[in-house]
């Protein structure tokens, strides 16, 4: 894309883009015309400044860090600066012009500069010196700075200098430092554009060139490669901020099919799907709360009516007060944009159905019926951090009544649950399959013998475990293998399930159904533990207004314990979540339908 002016990259956001609604020619850029005049969201903006002066008044109530102790986490401190800045800066806050502010932003400073080492760098809990941790902080300290930039107060210029020493010692940091994780690259890169912004160097904007020639991934189903909520939510946010300030709107189109895909994963209420994530979210529970930024801003540049429709959703979360009102006054103030009132909501239809192939999980909405299926878990499974390894397969939603998850875990060989090899999709059918191996093995052969028997300490062909037996140069014999395929077919939000698992006889097999904390059961017998087992007929999961029937049942074992593989119980962890449990349970070979609906 050839490079514009910064005017015509504001002409380009006052453009809406012409967008169909919940469909794939949201992609699309090629159809803009001339958004309403600019006017402020007033009411908003009244909101941000309360609950930004209520955060306020609470780090008045805490004690100043004590200076001997060190911090291993200063975005706490850096999120006091940016709101303390927002409000002293703000002439319809109470604490504008505060002299008390004004103290409380020195002595804050002073805590931020002890804190950092000679490098540029702080602390993060375990990660010592950590340039990306450090640019974490800065997203703070630079909106704060950028907005004290236009502060004329007199008694705010120490506060300046300090912010401005602890900016600059951070950016020869962010010039040189490394990173971990993907993500992490557009967090450094966002930063120096914020430093660049206050204090321009060719070297800052040298170093967000040589990042950004690596590529960004973004693939067709619109997924960064950690395929994480919470880190996508990061990266749109940076990719904004090097839009803005570096004159690339390209950066832009990957944040605008992102969060047409967080649309789609977005459940009725703002919960998130996170069960594919390559990373910690794919065990958390987290709304989309964390993209309400994100949205606003793409909204009015765009005037896509799905992020219009997302803003508004956001703005009605019960956690919305908490992680947007309270801090997020400096962002408005620091970026004008933010305080636009957004395009008038058209209404969406509630209905699709969505196959993301590459993370093979599809999305289905039926009226209040919301269903995820998965399968997408990376092969081998291991659980590692950048590694998907959730064995939830299905999801089921109907308003109130949650199923959290379904699973199914096998004794075959203690290998744990079952996690599909993909989906395939045939018809109105999706299909997942997974066949495991589990081996024994024969005598090594003598050219590989050792009369002391001290062989190579190594994992085993069937990667179950680990010993000193040099498996590499054994063969494997009297292979078992167990084929398990689900067969799922979704009818206006009703799902028929055929589970077939083939291979050696009477293995256990256990079907885990995990419905919300609070759900009332009828229908199926309470065991031991607090445990539900469906053994014939339906059940019915009552939350609220609103239930869920499964069934029918089988139960010919009660064996669920240590449903995880040998991965988690060695070290007796386990899988298991909060929520209450029914169990359908049977041996090999295996063969059972049931209805979800």
């Amino acid at each position: 894309m050839n490079p514009i002016s910064r005017g015509e990259f504001l002409k380009l956001g006052s453009l809406s883009l012409l967008g169909a609604l919940v469909s794939d020619t949201v992609f699309a850029n090629d159809g803009f015309f001339s958004a309403a005049a600019t006017k402020v969201d007033e009411a908003l903006m009244k909101k941000l400044i309360l609950h930004n002066d209520a955060f306020v008044k609470n780090i008045f109530q805490k004690p100043l860090v004590n200076s001997d102790v060190r911090l291993s986490n200063f975005r706490p401190v850096a999120a006091d600066i940016a709101a303390m800045t927002a409000s002293v800066s703000h002439q319809k806050s109470e604490y504008y012009k505060s002299e008390i502010v004004v103290e409380r932003l020195n002595q804050a400073a002073d805590i931020i500069l002890k804190g950092q080492y000679s490098d540029g760098t702080v602390d993060a809990g375990g990660n010592r010196q950590s340039p990306p941790d450090t640019a974490f902080v800065l997203e703070y300290l630079c909106s704060a700075a950028m907005v004290l930039k236009h502060n004329k107060l007199k008694n705010l210029d120490s506060v300046k200098e300090k912010l401005k020493k602890f900016i600059q010692n951070a950016g020869e940091a962010m010039i040189t430092g490394g990173v971990h994780t993907p993500n992490h690259r557009w967090v450094i890169s966002a930063a120096l554009a914020n430093i660049n912004s206050l204090y321009p160097d060719v070297r800052y904007t040298n170093r967000i060139e040589d990042w950004l020639a690596e590529g960004i991934y973004l693939n067709q189903d619109g997924h960064y490669s950690e395929r994480s909520g919470i880190y996508s939510a990061v990266i749109d946010k940076a990719l904004i901020t090097m839009a803005r300030l570096l004159n690339k709107p390209e950066l832009l189109d990957k944040v605008q099919k992102n969060l047409t895909t967080t649309y789609y994963y977005t459940e009725a209420n703002g919960d998130l799907v996170t069960v594919d994530s390559r990373r910690q979210d794919q065990f958390m529970d987290i709304t989309v709360t964390k993209f309400y930024l994100q949205y606003r801003y793409m909204a009015i540049h765009t005037g896509n009516p799905i992020f219009t429709h997302m803003v508004n959703l956001i703005e009605k979360n019960a956690d919305f007060d908490q992680y947007i009102l309270s801090d997020s006054l400096i962002a408005f103030m620091e970026n004008p944009e933010l305080q636009q009132l957004l395009p008038v909501e058209v209404n969406l239809e509630n209905e699709f159905e969505k196959f993301f192939a590459l993370s093979n999980l599809a999305r289905i909405r039926r009226g209040k019926t919301s269903i995820t299926l998965f399968g997408g878990n990376d092969i081998p499974v291991q659980i590692v951090s950048g590694r998907s390894s959730n064995p939830n397969f299905l999801m089921y939603r109907k308003g109130d009544a949650i199923l959290k998850y379904m699973r199914m875990s096998s004794s075959f060989f203690r290998m744990g649950y079952f996690s599909s090899e993909g989906i395939e999709k045939i018809g109105n059918k999706y299909i997942l399959k997974e066949i495991k191996e589990g081996d024994y093995y024969q005598p090594l052969t003598s050219e590989y013998r050792k009369a002391d028997g001290d062989y190579q300490l190594s994992e085993s062909k069937d990667r179950r475990f680990w010993n000193k037996m040099d498996f590499e140069n054994r063969i494997a014999s009297n292979v078992k293998k167990q084929t398990t395929v689900i067969e799922i077919e979704e009818n206006n939000g009703a799902l028929n399930l055929d589970v077939k698992v083939d291979g050696p006889p009477n293995i256990e097999i256990t079907i885990e159904l995990c419905f919300k904390e609070g759900t009332q059961i009828e229908g199926a017998t309470l065991g031991e533990k607090g445990n539900y087992f469906l053994k014939s007929g339906f059940a019915k999961a009552v939350m609220g207004k609103n239930s869920i029937e499964i069934g029918p049942g089988l139960v010919e074992h009660q064996n669920v314990n240590n449903l995880d593989s040998e991965a988690y119980t060695y070290h007796q962890g386990t899988l298991r979540t909060d929520g209450v449990h029914v169990y359908i349970t049977g041996f090999t070979p295996f063969h059972h339908k049931l209805t979800i609906s």
